[in-house]
């Protein structure tokens, strides 16, 4: 359509004169026409808006300071990615320095151990803290007894409102190497007491085991609502086969949830290079510091502490281009094996 006929639509909708079908001469029948349903769309779509703000405004009241925060702290601070490039001064304005961030960054020995320590915990929580959720929800989906699965999904959803200052402190109380209980455990069957929150070989271990306690079962409600959501005459169909509860389990419940699995790994994927800054900071101390020693505890570190501005958005900048990346690698791999992806 020419620029013509969208002014005439535009001037047609502001000024309410909707033109009617069938109403004009034949040699412009076609055009006005198609104005004419254009613009009772536009004229129907605004006023189905405004009927909804007026029927839900309350919801959307409520979600109004979660999109503020989000607004105010995730879209906000982009511009100011660009200090990445920049030589950061207290008095304005920056000075443009190019890529030469990155390359101190690139060049510190000290940001490939903090690279590898980040790969090597989120490759951990990803290896081994992602399936327990799916199979916390396919046992509770198995519980015949509402009792049992109410008292159950009450006890192991309680760690997730827990912060991690309180989390830290019950483990570090749990493997205490004097007292602890875990310690005690060890002592009783004949071994040696380890201290675990300083052992540089166990502290990653504590990170994996301490996230699976507090979010295991909170994030099993995404794949219990997934499995709920099963059309109970598969199994009907499938329990008519001579399909005991285990085959109902891979060839029903595991392919119904498949979508919702492929979404989340996704998007645990774009956090992949996070690895949990509150969870690590409450965990560290100056004898594992080298071992769980991340990203985010480094630009934290950086730009707080040292006051290495740019440095540090260059670093986090540099995580957020990885974690974009593989989001995209994760959708596009997933929708050639699966067929299901983010969009």
């Amino acid at each position: 359509m020419v620029a013509k006929d969208k002014q005439r639509i535009a001037t047609a909708f502001a000024n309410g004169n909707v033109p009617a079908r069938g109403s004009e001469s034949v040699a412009g029948a076609e055009t006005i026409s198609t104005e004419g349903e254009l613009a009772n769309t536009l004229l129907a779509s605004r006023t189905g808006m405004r009927e909804k703000v007026r029927q839900w405004w309350p919801y959307y009241a409520m979600m109004a300071p979660g999109l503020l925060f989000f607004f105010i702290w995730h879209y906000v601070p982009i511009w100011e990615a660009k200090m990445a490039f920049e030589n950061v001064r207290i008095i304005p304005p920056n000075i443009w320095v190019g890529w030469k961030n990155f390359e101190v960054l690139f060049a510190s020995p000290i940001f490939y151990q903090v690279l590898a320590n980040t790969l090597i915990i989120s490759g951990m929580k990803i290896l081994f803290v992602f399936p327990v959720p799916i199979m916390v929800a396919l046992l509770l989906n198995e519980v015949r007894s509402g009792k049992l699965r109410g008292a159950v999904q009450s006890a192991i959803y309680l760690p997730h409102f827990l912060s991690w200052v309180v989390i830290a402190g019950v483990f570090i109380a749990l493997l205490s190497p004097t007292d602890g209980a875990v310690n005690q455990i060890q002592t009783a069957m004949g071994f040696e007491p380890v201290n675990y929150m300083t052992n540089t070989g166990t502290i990653r271990w504590v990170l994996v085991v301490s996230e699976i306690w507090r979010s295991a079962g909170w994030d099993s409600l995404l794949y219990l609502a997934a499995i709920f959501a099963i059309d109970p005459q598969l199994y009907e169909a499938a329990e008519m086969d001579g399909a005991n509860r285990w085959q109902k389990i891979w060839h029903v419940t595991i392919p119904g949830i498949v979508p919702t699995i492929a979404t989340l790994f996704i998007l645990n994927m774009g956090m992949f290079l996070s690895a949990d800054l509150n969870q690590v900071i409450n965990m560290q101390n100056a004898v594992n510091a080298s071992t769980i020693d991340i990203i985010d505890t480094y630009v934290y570190r950086m730009g707080l502490s040292t006051g290495e501005y740019a440095l540090a958005t260059a670093a986090g900048l540099f995580k957020a281009v990885i974690g974009m990346t593989l989001v995209l690698v994760s959708h596009f791999v997933s929708k050639r094996l699966t067929g299901k992806g983010v969009w």
